[in-house]
């Protein structure tokens, strides 16, 4: 992948020894295993030296700083991706090509169940994914890739560790990666801790802007209350290398237990177990060449602590996966047909439930083809697929009721090769999704969106129509791509507020109305922007010094209403220099987001903001096949008080202050 502005500098370079290194996985976006810059769609890949000088304490924290990616930032233990201004449902998150079942996408609050210390890879596809992950993926597509089931076999041990302490949440982290084989048989173990306290961040908690537009009183200075977190987990696996293939089978454990920051006396104590299975026979004939089998079962269980007593409880528990088969040539076309499965049961109890206990089941057929024309390579493809949401009902939801939807999409695109340095590639899709089960069935106050939040059953499928184009060159260690879309939603399904107030009971006219009403209702949206990023050698005498350049801006509109919707990126702007030399690296990083006064109804503008992070390696002299790697890593130098518009906190929630980081990694 060309790197993205790192500037939230995640770990140090330390790579083991080409012999010992496991392989990379091809990305996700293409399920024939070409390079991405051999894609159609715009792909970014986060592995090897970019993945740890990127990795962070949470999936959307990691990834926020690849071109058309934000977070939702709910504080520093929760944040979803956002892609192109699209996030929740409309963002698919996958582990090893399976979607993680947790409860992240009901609420901002909700952190993901994936933790980045552990993760080899990073696939982010960025645009309309539906294809081939689901009628959801309409944003795009993150898949985290670990080798707990190992995919080639190992004749030997090979492994890495990292600890780091220090940031502005005084992080106290570590992690180990095992794998083992005797050239048939592969074991893999890992394990890691995470431990933060509070943040610590610059001048008050609460917006100068809020406190001027409620009277809410500035109060917690210099530090953000209820933001530390205690989280643990590990995994083994292993796989039986095959003649043609193999076949492996692992079990993940992951815990957290975190302060949700918006309420300074609630914690969240969650949990997810999660079986993976996977295998894939290659050379099977002429007819069906290759078969590929992913599937995972998760029982995901959070529990919302007031006080020390359970308040709340949100279960999620389910088996998801697929079946790809690859057909064998005819003439120069290549591809893959697929189905996919899922079926999960989810259940919220207590006191603040706003959705009724529920089961998702959905089916889908898929093709997706490549036809090679000389310079010209041509992708299309279509799925089908079929879902049942089916509510339990009960008390202020009502009678128990089913919904089905059976969403279709299909795409085509090119990808064209000037010459060996230029190419342009157009993707056009056509992409429904059917609703998600709280867009349906909600009927309650949701603290973390501080609204009474109202499901319409009578919602029909999520539509829109795309157009994403790239302009790409490359030429050694340079790289440049620039590119633009436009998405238009002829049924975008969206959380509008009412005008209403109501009390807990969800009534009007009451003394104790006080709780804004909001309902998932459908309008007429339209979803724009552009993306920069390039990479330069500019200096390679003594030592080597690269220049990364990034940007990004999208506009998002209510068409009904010709308003601007809510929680929308600015444009950002940004370089990095990034050197190395023998043993030693550097990097300084620079972003700036403008000023966000695009803004919806009830949303406050953002101030704009520079943020700098650099950050310094060093490699150990150590014995043949091993290497061990100090860094250091200095956040925010400016000490700027920066709120992330896209995050629904940021009134009440500023990111960390400036800070030093260091740690140690080793590969053997």
């Amino acid at each position: 992948m060309l790197s993205a502005l790192t500037l939230a500098l995640g770990s140090f370079t330390a790579q083991a020894a080409d012999d010992i290194k496991l392989p990379t996985i091809a990305v996700t976006a293409n399920p024939l295993g070409v390079a991405s810059d051999e894609l159609v769609v715009p792909v970014s890949t986060l592995s090897g030296r970019d993945l740890t000088l990127q990795r962070e304490s949470t999936l959307g924290e990691t990834l926020k700083f690849i071109p058309g990616v934000s977070s939702t930032n709910f504080g520093p233990n929760a944040s979803r991706p956002i892609i192109r201004g699209l996030d929740g449902e409309r963002v698919r998150i996958m582990q090893n090509g399976v979607s993680i079942l947790d409860a992240s996408s009901l609420s901002f609050d909700h952190a993901v169940a994936i933790d980045p210390l552990v993760i080899e890879q990073i696939d982010v596809v960025r645009g309309p994914a539906a294809l081939l992950y689901g009628g959801s993926a309409v944003g795009g597509v993150v898949n985290a890739i670990d080798h707990r089931i190992p995919k080639q076999a190992i004749d030997g041990v090979t492994g890495r560790s990292e600890v780091r302490f220090g940031g502005a949440e005084n992080q106290k982290n570590g992690a180990v990666v095992l794998d083992a084989g005797n050239g048939v048989l592969t074991l893999h173990a890992d394990a890691y801790k995470r431990k933060t306290d509070d943040l610590d961040i610059p001048g008050y908690a609460v917006s100068r802007r809020k406190s001027e537009a409620t009277g809410e009183e500035r109060e917690h200075k210099g530090r953000l209350v209820n933001s530390a977190s205690d989280a643990d987990g590990g995994a083994v696996g292993a796989s039986i290398a095959l003649d043609n293939g193999y076949v492996g089978l692992s079990y993940s454990t992951f815990n957290n237990k975190y302060g949700t920051v918006a309420e300074p006396d609630v914690l969240i104590d969650m949990k997810s177990d999660r079986w993976d299975f996977a295998s894939e026979l290659r050379d099977l004939g002429n007819i069906i060449t290759k078969v590929k089998v992913r599937m995972a079962y998760t029982d995901y269980k959070h529990q919302e602590l007031e006080d020390g007593e359970v308040s709340t409880t949100f279960k999620n528990r389910g088996v998801e996966g697929s079946i790809e088969a690859s057909h064998g040539n005819i003439g120069p076309l290549s591809g893959v047909i697929g189905l996919q499965f899922r079926d999960s049961k989810f259940q919220a109890l207590g006191e603040e439930a706003f959705v009724p206990s529920n089961r998702t089941k959905s089916r889908a057929v898929y093709v997706y083809e490549e036809l090679p024309l000389d310079a010209l390579k041509l992708t299309f493809g279509g799925r089908i697929e079929h879902a049942e949401l089916d509510s339990n009902g009960g008390d202020k939801f009502g009678p128990s009721q089913s919904r089905s939807f059976t969403p279709y999409s299909f795409a085509t695109g090119g990808l064209f090769k000037l010459d060996e340095q230029w190419s342009i590639s157009t993707n056009l899709s056509h992409n429904e999704r059917a609703p998600s089960y709280f867009e349906l069935f909600a009927n309650g106050v949701h603290v973390a969106t501080d609204q009474y939040e109202l499901g319409t059953d009578a919602l029909d499928k999520e539509r829109s129509n795309g157009i994403d184009s790239q302009l790409r060159w490359k030429q050694n260690h340079n790289s440049f791509t620039l590119g633009a879309y436009y998405t238009r939603f002829s049924n975008f399904i969206g959380l509008f507020n009412t005008g209403n107030l109501v009390n807990e009971e969800g009534e009007t006219g009451q003394a104790d109305s006080t709780i804004a009403e909001a309902q998932f209702s459908s309008a007429k949206a339209v979803f724009k922007g552009l993306e920069a990023e390039g990479k330069f050698r500019v200096y390679d005498t003594i030592g080597a010094l690269d220049l990364h350049l990034r940007g990004d801006y999208v506009r998002a509109t209510n068409r009904d209403t010709g308003d601007p919707l809510p929680r929308i990126s600015p444009l950002k702007l940004g370089f990095g220099l990034d050197y190395r030399f023998n043993q030693f690296g550097s990097r300084l990083d620079v972003l700036h987001a403008f000023k966000q006064d695009r803004t919806a109804d009830n949303e406050l503008p953002t101030d704009g903001y520079t943020l700098v992070n650099a950050t310094l390696t060093y490699k150990l002299p150590t014995p043949e096949r091993f290497q061990l790697e100090v860094f250091a890593k200095a956040y925010n130098l400016l000490d700027q008080t920066i709120r992330e518009h896209t995050s629904i906190l940021k009134d009440i929630a500023p990111l960390g202050g400036r800070s030093l980081l260091i740690g140690l990694r080793g590969d053997f």
